[in-house]
């Protein structure tokens, strides 16, 4: 998805992180990511300095079929919206642009766009998860472990590519928790395949 779709002014979620990483990979369980910008590619630390944080755990919530229908209602105008926003839109949020998509969130039944991102972020956590062939569903955290053993053994891969990607494979390993509430991955497979073309779409 584009980078902003989903929290188009805060920061990378975990739900986000995995599923960049993921996608850096094209493994098929990941499909359906919605990858934000990468960081550009880190210096050489000094000596004793102190490593760069996790990303911090998704903040979990429990779904509802309305959140779930709403989110589908929203995201066309969404997208027109995030159409207009330009790259590092994260850093310098236009308030006029932040405004209209406030304005779809409420008009599509979200309290805010806090909720509305959260709703996504959860929903894509979820959809990490799920096998597009097969519909059966893996923690996430057991997911990205197959998807980086499937790196780790891909010799097409060059070996500075797949540093990368296992870098940053294993950096969102360590923020990414299991789905707390069962009834969103019954939720999420239901709409799976209403879902998974709002979530590809602008990949």
């Amino acid at each position: 998805m584009r980078d902003a779709v989903c929290t188009p002014f805060v920061a990378l979620t975990a739900a986000a992180a995995v599923m960049l990483a993921a996608a850096a990979y094209s493994g098929p369980a990941f499909a359906q990511a919605k990858p934000q910008q990468p960081a550009p590619p880190k210096q050489a630390a000094p000596p004793k300095q102190a490593a760069a944080p996790a990303p911090a755990p998704l903040k979990q919530v429990e779904l509802t079929e309305k959140q779930i229908e709403s989110l589908l209602a929203a995201q066309k105008e969404m997208d027109v919206v995030t159409d207009k926003l330009p790259e590092g839109a994260a850093d310098k949020p236009d308030p006029k642009l932040e405004a209209q998509l406030e304005a779809i969130a409420r008009k599509n039944g979200f309290a805010d766009m806090n909720e509305y991102s959260a709703v996504y972020d959860n929903v894509s956590l979820v959809m990490s998860g799920i096998d597009p062939k097969t519909k059966v569903f893996t923690e996430p955290p057991e997911a990205l472990k197959k998807q980086i053993a499937a790196v780790q053994a891909d010799a097409k891969i060059p070996a500075k590519d797949k540093k990368a990607i296992l870098d940053d494979m294993n950096g969102a390993l360590k923020a990414l928790e299991p789905v707390k509430f069962p009834g969103n991955v019954t939720l999420v497979t239901k709409y799976y395949d209403k879902l998974g073309p709002l979530l590809q779409e602008d990949e």
